[in-house]
Parts: structure tokens; sequence; C-alpha cells
């Protein structure tokens, strides 16, 4: 049975995703990547943050891509996304999506195809190794952001003890000494001062054991009883999730919107 061109775009997006041969996950990963360019179509900002979460893309016809105005939209959203998500990701959302329309272009479904001007942009340089570390002045900074508990009580961890991002992550409630500002591990234990002494009894607020530093939402079900909370349920914070929550806080404070990474914590 031949099924009739679908006239929306989400659908004509399911369509595509259902005869890719591809794994739940990589599928989610194109879904994501395909919506982002539905806000670009409707000539609509793509949401943020975790407005980004609960937003439905637009609804549209998939005949909009075969528009004269479809292909200028979709360049200008490109140079957005260069400067807000990183070449990385632009990459591989123009990949996606060039893939897509090609798969439409061979059914019919449209007539022309508005992705053939994007072209994935060159990755900017590798960062150094050892980038510089924050200055008193960057320091003061971002300990002054309305960041959340969760993020300054890391970033002040990280900065007083010196401690490895991979060994922050690691620490579980009951490591914690809080009255001697300190861990009581089998290793070597961590330091802090003021600054963290003042905000991870807030952080705790009562739990008794689990994983430090938590994840917004509830743990998987998959997810190993030593990495999710005991109390809420939520999962160990992830060195990934904590860099890009940095990244995204500093991005107002760097000239070229790059934002800091966690291994520029170190003190000096």
């Amino acid at each position: 049975m031949t099924l009739r061109p679908p006239v929306e775009y989400a659908v004509a997006v399911e369509r595509y995703l259902a005869a890719s041969g591809l794994g739940t996950g990589s599928r989610r990963v194109y879904r994501i990547a395909l919506d982002t360019w539905a806000w670009a179509l409707a000539d609509r900002p793509v949401p943020t943050g975790p407005e980004r979460r609960r937003a439905r893309p637009p609804v549209l016809p998939l005949a909009l891509l075969e528009r004269p105005g479809a292909a200028p939209r979709l360049q200008a959203a490109a140079a957005h996304r260069a400067v807000t998500a990183g070449t990385r990701t632009l990459n591989r959302e123009i990949s996606t999506l060039r893939a897509a329309a090609a798969w439409w272009l061979t059914r019919g479904w449209i007539s022309t195809d508005p992705t053939t001007t994007l072209r994935p942009q060159a990755l900017p340089a590798p960062a150094p190794t050892d980038p510089a570390r924050l200055t008193p002045e960057q320091l003061s900074a971002l300990f002054a952001l309305r960041a959340p508990l969760r993020e300054q009580a890391l970033w002040h961890l990280l900065h007083e003890s010196g401690a490895t991002i991979e060994a922050a992550l690691a620490l579980d409630v009951d490591h914690l000494d809080l009255t001697r500002r300190r861990t009581h591990t089998s290793t070597a234990p961590l330091r802090w001062r003021t600054g963290t002494a003042r905000l991870l009894p807030l952080l705790v607020a009562g739990r008794t054991a689990g994983p430090l530093f938590l994840t917004d939402r509830r743990a998987p079900a998959t997810t190993p009883a030593r990495d999710r909370c005991p109390h809420t349920g939520r999962a160990r914070l992830s060195y990934r999730r904590a860099a890009e929550l940095l990244t995204t806080h500093t991005r107002p404070l760097t000239p070229d919107a790059t934002g800091w990474t966690l291994r520029q914590l170190r003190p000096h």
C-alpha cells in the first residue's frame, strides 16, 4: 500500500525516521534536529533552556520547503545556530535536514530542495589542552551570577578544593564532613573554604545519602542505585551536563560568547 504524500512537515519527519533504520536514541536526536529547523521555517527563534523541553515545534505544511523564502530562512537560521549552538551541533543539524530533504525529494513529496545551499562549517581550532584559569575578577563575575544553587556549589567546590571534575561529581552526601569542611573518603580528602561551606548545607537540605550533585529530572529505571538519590529519585549529575551548564551561564561573560570551561575553575 502506497502512503499518500504527507501534508504536514511533522508527519514527513516521522515517516522519514520510521524508514531510517535508526535506533531509538538516534531517532530522538534526529527528531530534535529536524524540529529545530521547523522553528526556522516558521521564522521564529528556537526556544532555549527549560523552555525548549516544554515547547512544541510549529505546525507547518511540508510545501513550505518549496517556497522561495525557505532557503534564505534556513541560511539565516544556520548563521544564528553557529553562534548559539556551536559548529558541531550546527553541522549535525544540517546533515540531518539535508538527508531528510533528499529522501522526501526522491519520493516526490517536495519538488525542490532548499537545503542545497546549506554547507557544514569548518570546525574551530582545538582548544588548548590547559585553558587559562580564571582571574580573580572573572571568578567574582562568575560567583555573582544568578545561577541555581547546584551550579554555584559545584563551581565554588571546584575552585576552593582544587578537585578534579570527576572527583567532585563522584561525591555522595555521606562523604561530607560539613563541620570540618572536608570529605572523609578512602582517598585523599577534599577541603574547601567559606564559599563552599555556605552553599553545601543548603544543597544537601536534609539528604543523608546518594549523589551530592543531582540532575533536574528523575533518573531512568536503568540507572544504578549508586547514581540515584534515594530521597528524590534523581540521578547523579554528569560531566557533560555540568560542562554545558557552566558554558551556558558564562557566555555573556566572554567577548566571543563561548563561555568558560570547568577546568578553568581550578585555583592558581
